[in-house]
């Protein structure tokens, strides 16, 4: 008898110690950065700027994999499955928590499967309009969509792309009823937008802050919390009447659920490190991003709340992509 019970707390102490001796001696391999979209995206720049440097930092390869497909569930659910080591890590962004909702069947979830590690970075959104559209604000913007429903049209580069799911957020606020003609990808889509074949629509604010600086677009409002310093003359939705339509896209660091505290506070402690850095807020800001670490907790209440939020416009406006 006792030496089964001698067994049994020998096997609980060997469980409870085990995360913890992984811990102490992770890292000890490669780390893979899962990308679930194509190079050059907001993204593979952040990893990509980041990973010689955590790589550094760790005394361990850090490489970065692309692994793209259905709108990044692909490359997320690698992660999602993969064992909670601290060796496969994942570069999310609030389009997985779009995406994960889009699709009828999707294999993991967003919230529940992945621990979050850290933010990375912001991307604000820019509503622009064309200037053969004869839109000039946001209020004459408003007066034309209710005055005849339908009569604007608006573009994205995709079904469930952050520009998309922008403006659906900003239908329903404002409701309003407007059309929608998705593309395949944005460079469709930014050129029909500054030849005038689309009405208005939004874009990166570093993209779209050249266009209105050479005439080529109309600003009408950022969809931040608060005014960008690349656009400081362009005010917020919020202040022009549009209540609750924040649309700035994420980015952010996850790892399967159940990796263990101490790996994800190490992973914190470096990224947040690297994040503060001169050179890689620099190289960020010239892809139009503003570097900004977080604690997994405050990253934790971000996915909470953005992931219903989403869901809603998702089910109000039953938009799919399949």
């Amino acid at each position: 008898m006792q030496s089964i019970l001698f067994r049994a707390l020998l096997t609980a102490a060997c469980c409870v110690l085990a995360p913890f001796t992984m811990a102490q001696q992770w890292p000890a391999q490669t780390i893979r950065l899962i990308v679930p979209f194509t190079p050059g995206t907001g993204m593979d720049t952040i990893a990509r700027t980041v990973s010689p440097r955590l790589s550094e930092r760790l005394g361990q390869p850090v490489v970065v994999q692309n692994m793209p497909g259905a709108s990044g569930n692909i490359g997320t659910d690698v992660v999602a499955k993969a064992n909670p080591d601290g060796y496969t890590l994942l570069m999310g962004a609030n389009t997985m928590l779009m995406a994960s909702q889009l699709y009828k069947q999707v294999p993991f979830d967003p919230v529940k499967d992945f621990a979050p590690v850290s933010m990375a970075a912001y991307g604000t959104l820019m509503l622009v309009a064309s200037p053969k559209s004869g839109i000039k604000s946001m209020a004459e913007l408003l007066a034309r969509a209710r005055a005849k429903p339908g009569s604007i049209h608006y573009g994205s580069p995709g079904i469930g792309t952050p520009h998309h799911m922008a403006m659906e957020l900003f239908k329903a606020q404002a409701q309003l009823f407007m059309l929608h003609v998705p593309y395949r990808g944005t460079a469709g889509y930014t050129q029909d937008l500054l030849s005038g074949e689309l009405m208005v629509g939004f874009l990166p604010v570093h993209v779209a802050q050249g266009f209105v600086n050479s005439g080529r677009l109309v600003a009408l409002a950022v969809g931040s919390p608060k005014r960008h310093p690349v656009a400081p003359t362009v005010a917020t939705m919020e202040e022009l009447g549009a209540k609750g339509v924040e649309v700035d896209m994420w980015y952010a660091f996850f790892a399967p659920g159940k990796t263990p505290a101490p790996v994800l506070g190490r992973l914190h402690q470096e990224l947040a490190a690297i994040l503060k850095l001169p050179e890689v807020r620099d190289a960020l800001g010239r892809a139009g991003l503003d570097a900004s670490a977080s604690t997994p907790e405050e990253l934790g209440v971000v996915v909470g709340k953005d992931f219903p939020r989403w869901g809603a416009v998702i089910k109000r406006n039953g938009i799919t992509a399949e």
